[in-house]
């Protein structure tokens, strides 16, 4: 029979896998506060994390991971589907602990192994993108190195294609031993260290995958990564995981990360963009100034005062439209907002430069 301890061992690392991104964790709110509580914290860490605020390196991201919770909480649709499934898009999530359990003990009696071929590991791998990726769309062509099935003994790791059932555990795949604790005795079931739990030995291993079954080789793919895209979407490929005889493929999971050094100045928090631009004092003071933002599609944004219009430090302009494409509709745009910082007389242009 299976100890208690690796029970407990199982339920432990099942509650570390199913652990995420919280987004009343991030607002430091309750799950039931009400839209002005939560609107009120949001505005509060924005202030806390702005980067033109706080030097904190990690202050950036504090700032992206802010604005994203809020997105979520502020929409009812998303903040629905997140209470409801862990996720704001909908999407149950797996690797609960049914899954979790009947991974773990999966060929062992009592627990109810599925019958045939388990299902494989999903395969994670992260794709980092520039922000005008994620602004116009992206076709990728990309190749990742995959576990494959041998191509030179099809699978089965014997040079001849004869595999013998293992002496030790008699096919089984097991090892049973047995502890005394006082006056109680337990058995433990283990995979057998001869066959790898696996009931079988080769006698003449496959000298391409040493007798794995399975050798990595690239694959190559392609995929379309839409505008408004969200950052560390995740794109499943089904079927496209690790290769094993011993189990059906699981899926290829592609996250989209974005590069934050290759921005062009902007910021992207949910479906707007933000940006600092520059003043000297005689311009905040004086106006008769023009900046042209060159935008991710070639558009132009241009932000002007006439003499005699003064700009406060930290005044915001919001241009309507002009933020990230929807997801939901490539042809609806988010805001960009515009923060203005002035600068003293006798900044230096490397200064400049640095602001």
């Amino acid at each position: 029979m299976i100890s208690v301890r690796l029970i407990l061992l199982a339920w432990l690392f099942a509650c570390l896998v199913a652990a995420g991104l919280d987004p009343y964790e991030v607002l430091g709110v309750a799950r039931d506060a009400d839209e002005k509580t939560i609107k009120s914290q949001y505005r509060q860490l924005l202030k806390q994390y702005h980067p033109d605020k706080n030097p904190d390196p990690e202050a950036h991201e504090r700032f992206i991971e802010v604005g994203e919770a809020y997105g979520i909480l502020n929409d009812p649709k998303k903040r629905e589907n997140f209470d409801r499934f862990g996720d704001p898009e909908g999407q149950p999530q797996h690797n609960g602990m049914g899954d979790m359990f009947g991974q773990f003990f999966h060929g062992h009696p009592g627990f109810g192994g599925q019958q045939g071929r388990r299902r494989g590991p999903d395969t994670q791998v992260a794709i980092e993108l520039t922000l005008q990726d994620f602004y116009v769309g992206k076709d990728l062509d990309f190749g990742v190195e995959m576990l494959n099935i041998c191509e030179s003994c099809d699978g089965s790791g014997s040079a001849d294609g004869k595999r013998h059932t293992c002496l030790k555990c008699r096919g089984l795949g097991v090892q049973t031993t047995t502890r005394q604790f006082g006056p109680m005795i337990q058995q433990f079931q283990l995979p057998c260290d001869k066959c790898q739990g696996s009931g079988e030995t080769i006698a003449n291993r496959c000298k391409s995958c040493g007798g794995q079954g399975t050798a990595k080789k690239p694959r190559q793919y392609n995929v379309f990564i839409a505008p408004g895209t969200p950052r560390n979407h995740m794109h499943v490929l089904e079927g496209e995981g690790d290769q094993n005889p011993d189990w059906v493929p699981g899926n290829l999971n592609l996250r989209f990360t974005e590069n934050p050094r290759e921005n062009w100045g902007f910021r992207r928090v949910g479906d707007n963009l933000y940006r600092t631009e520059v003043l000297t004092a005689q311009e905040a003071a004086q106006g008769g100034w023009l900046r042209k933002i060159h935008m991710f599609d070639d558009e132009i944004v241009t932000l002007k005062r006439e003499k005699g219009q003064a700009v406060m430090q930290g005044h915001v302009d919001i241009v309507a439209g002009h933020g990230m494409p929807l997801a939901s509709d490539h042809d609806e745009h988010g805001h960009l907002f515009v923060d203005y910082k002035v600068i003293p007389v006798g900044t230096s242009s490397r200064e400049k430069d640095e602001l």
